[in-house]
């Protein structure tokens, strides 16, 4: 009996000591109430309680293993740092250059404007694409301007040249808009551009529908790189949801009937009425027959209660 009763309160986690001292005092044959009932007053309490009680001690991670310092990190609730939560963008850099030159010159101060908008919203991988034979001096048919800014972003590793040779005279230029869309698709990230990549898109089906939907067009206004608030049209994301991995939501909001208190299409309206918001909109001929049905039922009961049966 002693040892069946040692090893019951040994596994509600009292002390041995503390269970023999009131089985002495009480008896071998004390219930099991009555000991618990002098364990309490003796003030023993269970492990569980003294060990919650206690402040935790430093739990040891396993080499290799995520703490839960990088797991809040992947899972995105720590956001310093922008790679988390913002897009890839990959610049389309001659078509940004020409843009900002009018179409007449290479302007290099184009792509720099570009490049210092995007890291203002914090975007650390950036990558502009430009045909390597930019890198020559300037010509008459080909004029570019600031080209110095070609070789601060390439010191950078923002900069990408794209292959370019010469046979025979003749100069042999890769396909710089495949390099952008291809390395934009791979990081599933934002093509800077106003080409629409027409022939790209008919090349394959899967760039098709990324270059569709992944694309951002832009303006400069009076040296201001501009893209729109709107990049996929009026329905569409805003420019911060478009340039982030996990946009938000707005709110919806409900835009308030026309016909007011008239409406007479009951619960198929599509809009919102604010003179019933917690109500089911019923239609006008359902209110009515609710309102009829009320004052005849009650009428019913009061004859009943005066004329029993």
């Amino acid at each position: 009996v002693h040892q069946s009763k040692l090893d019951f309160f040994c596994k509600l986690g009292y002390g041995k000591q503390d269970i023999c001292k009131v089985l002495e005092n009480l008896g071998q044959e004390a219930l099991e109430d009555d000991v618990l009932k002098e364990l309490i007053r003796m003030g023993s309490k269970p492990q569980a309680l003294e060990s919650q009680a206690q402040p935790s001690p430093l739990k040891l991670v396993a080499r290799g293993s995520c703490g839960a310092s990088t797991g809040s990190k992947w899972l995105g609730e720590n956001e310093s740092d922008s790679s988390d939560h913002l897009r890839p963008i990959v610049i389309d850099g001659s078509n940004v250059a020409m843009s900002h030159g009018n179409k007449e010159v290479f302007s290099c101060w184009g792509i720099q404007l570009a490049v210092d908008w995007f890291r203002e919203r914090g975007h650390t991988y950036i990558k502009v694409f430009v045909p390597l034979w930019r890198k020559e001096p300037s010509r008459q048919d080909s004029p570019i301007a600031d080209q110095h800014i070609l070789e601060e972003l390439e010191k950078q590793s923002i900069l990408v040249y794209t292959p370019s040779r010469k046979v025979k005279g003749k100069r042999v230029v890769c396909y710089d808009d495949r390099y952008i869309v291809k390395v934009a698709y791979e990081k599933d990230g934002v093509i800077v551009s106003n080409d629409h990549y027409r022939d790209l898109q008919n090349e394959n089906p899967e760039w098709k529908w990324f270059i569709e939907q992944r694309l951002l067009m832009y303006s400069f206004v009076s040296n201001r790189f501009m893209p729109p608030d709107d990049p996929l049209g009026r329905h569409g994301p805003t420019l911060n949801n478009f340039l982030s991995k996990k946009p938000v939501l707005p709110e919806p909001k409900w835009q308030p009937c026309p016909y007011g208190k008239k409406c007479t299409y009951g619960n198929k309206c599509k809009f919102y009425h604010p003179e019933r918001p917690y109500q089911a909109q019923l239609s006008v001929a359902d209110e009515l027959r609710a309102k009829i049905k009320a004052p005849v039922s009650l009428g019913k009961e009061e004859e009943q209660h005066n004329h029993p049966p």
